[in-house]
């Protein structure tokens, strides 16, 4: 048995007011080439298929025309909602679809009900979890005592019955304790959303969805696959890449990986202005049109700094600075203004926001402005 595992699309989704949906369509293009080559038994998206709940009509007609792509080459497909997604959107017209070999999720009711596979070692059974909260599991089990996530998914699993004689894989969309997150995911308040990975023990495999980075979770049979393109520069040093879960008989489950090259690739550059402007070593490659995060290192700011930047490069996505102004802790405190002039006034303030003094050239000009200010006055 052969499978592909993928997750987290955010297909629709901004990032820095940056439309991705051509990245997304190339990488899911990409993806296609990858099944052609693998030709696997099923694909696995284990939820945020969307960015948001009610995704925009570009994303929907995309995630339509990748479903049709697998589809029209015969190639089984379980998909879940994840935190990102409205479950009932997802659960829409799956009873329609099953006939196809497309499963999608229904909404959680506390039943769910595999789905058998056969190979030459016989039965593999799929279990389809969606993204789960506490909340919503006291309501369908009125058990007050479910307070955490680790005592939904627990219970959950439970009610499944799994029979561990056969292989077994479940799909879903959780934090795993002791994972890494990145920053482009959403973050819960102390941790409260944490499962700990004992509770998958009755599952061959365990397909996560939710994390960003590709990880094994206390071991290979607990992964996410991670997203197939950067959605932050916390992901600049990422390789993405789909994961390939081959299963033979039971006890017997192993991975690999397959990489994605994106149409834009997330890089982040650090230096002088003069530097960055001239950084000739990138000419002719694809780096003038990668999404970027410039940090300037110059003490002064520059004028207009993100525009004349973003006439070399295209995709400047991010402009900060590091320099003694934005590593000091600038609180500015009540002067005394009855005791000083106008002009040694500014110049403490400026230095306690910039951390460094005005230069001679400054202090000229600011005192100039002053006079004219005083005299229309």
């Amino acid at each position: 048995m052969k499978l592909i595992h993928l997750s987290d699309l955010h297909l629709g989704k901004r990032v820095y007011e940056y439309s991705m949906t051509e990245d997304q369509e190339y990488i899911l293009r990409q993806i296609i080439g990858i099944i052609d080559i693998e030709k696997p038994d099923g694909v696995i998206i284990a939820g945020d298929i969307y960015d948001k709940s009610v995704p925009p009509a570009e994303a929907v007609t995309l995630f339509d025309s990748f479903l049709s792509e697998l589809c029209n080459r015969k190639i089984k497909v379980f998909c879940i909602s994840g935190n990102h997604d409205s479950p009932e959107r997802i659960a829409f017209g799956s009873k329609i679809m099953d006939g196809s070999g497309i499963y999608m999720s229904p909404v959680y009711n506390g039943i769910v009900e595999p789905i058998s596979l056969q190979d030459d070692y016989g039965e593999v059974n799929i279990y389809m979890l969606p993204f789960i909260k506490p909340v919503h599991m006291r309501h369908i089990f009125e058990d007050d005592s479910i307070t955490t996530y680790n005592d939904a998914v627990a219970r959950a699993v439970s009610e499944m019955n799994v029979d561990t004689d056969k292989r077994n894989i479940l799909i879903t969309h959780q934090f795993v304790t002791g994972s890494v997150r990145t920053e482009s995911e959403e973050l819960s308040v102390g941790g409260t959303d944490n499962v700990d990975a004992s509770v998958f023990d009755k599952f061959d495999y365990v397909a996560l969805g939710h994390l960003h980075a590709p990880q094994n979770c206390g071991k290979s049979t607990v992964r996410y696959c991670g997203t197939p393109l950067k959605y932050s520069f916390s992901e600049a040093k990422d390789q993405k890449s789909v994961t390939i879960v081959e299963m033979s008989g039971k006890g017997n489950t192993t991975y690999r990986t397959a990489e994605l090259v994106p149409l834009h690739d997330m890089k982040e550059i650090k230096g002088k202005y003069s530097e960055i402007v001239k950084m000739d070593y990138y000419s002719g490659t694809t780096f003038q049109e990668d999404y970027l995060h410039i940090t300037l290192t110059d003490e002064q700011d520059i004028p207009d700094a993100a525009g004349r930047l973003r006439a070399i490069y295209h995709n400047l996505m991010k402009l900060d600075y590091d320099n003694l102004r934005t590593r000091a802790d600038n609180t500015v405190f009540a002067a005394n203004v009855e005791k000083k002039s106008p002009i040694r006034l500014l110049e403490e303030f400026y230095k306690l926001r910039n951390n460094n003094e005005m230069n001679e050239e400054q202090k000229a000009y600011a005192k100039k402005l002053i006079e004219e200010i005083w005299e229309e006055n």
